[in-house]
């Protein structure tokens, strides 16, 4: 695959095909994830949801992404049964100035500022309960309260949400992973500009870092302990 293809975006997720390619991508995954029989603790665990933000989601935007559209549903569902039980959700909001970006000022087409009413969380998102952290790097526990929030709270592992995939979700589970916190990354829940980067990265943390899973694994979990 050359390098032009894959800066094409493309719908790899849409509601017709998600759950059928989501369980694919997790058999695909089986025998590398096999030996990693890390059990979900719900009541020990936080759900992080990085960077869903208008930014990636409105389709007028450059960044917007086809697939994250496609995650907002579980990703809801997740957010209501971690408050239903009345555990800590956190939401990142990347937001860069000129002097905090680093080399992602370089890199980039653009720094995503404050004032850009497109940083918000997008409207679609069930935010109003969870907690926002602003986050200036791919990395949400990198100059954040992040780590923090999660010791004083006593949670043990992470369920990760959001986008993209191959960068601030994927650069984020390797963090929580060499800070402790066993790491459940979702296959369905996160979302990036084809498929080819999200299988890359599922693979990658697969094999070192997180365990691969479905949203409704999650859910069936919570179900149980009810």
């Amino acid at each position: 695959m050359d390098f032009a293809t894959l800066r094409k975006k493309e719908a790899y997720f849409n509601p017709a095909i998600l759950d059928i390619k989501s369980l694919e991508m997790a058999n695909w995954l089986a025998p590398y994830s096999q030996n990693h029989s890390t059990i979900f603790i719900p009541e020990r665990s936080a759900l992080l949801i990085l960077d869903m933000q208008a930014y990636f989601l409105h389709e007028p935007s450059h960044a917007y992404i086809p697939s994250a559209t496609s995650i907002l549903a579980g990703i809801n569902a997740l957010i209501r049964v971690y408050g239903e039980r009345n555990l800590p959700v956190f939401f990142t909001r990347h937001i860069n100035t000129t002097h905090d970006a680093g080399l992602m000022a370089g890199w980039w087409r653009e720094l995503i500022v404050e004032e850009n009413p497109l940083s918000e969380i997008d409207p679609r998102v069930q935010h109003a309960n969870g907690k926002i952290i602003k986050k200036s790097r791919y990395d949400a526990f990198y100059d954040t309260p992040l780590e923090s929030l999660l010791r004083t709270q006593d949670i043990l592992q992470v369920v990760i949400c959001g986008v993209m995939t191959h960068l601030c979700c994927e650069t984020t589970a390797r963090s929580a992973f060499m800070r402790g916190f066993e790491v459940f990354f979702t296959i369905d829940g996160t979302a990036t500009y084809n498929e080819a980067f999200h299988r890359a990265a599922l693979l990658n943390l697969t094999h070192g870092f997180a365990r691969p899973v479905l949203i409704k694994e999650i859910l069936a979990a919570f179900e149980r302990k009810s």
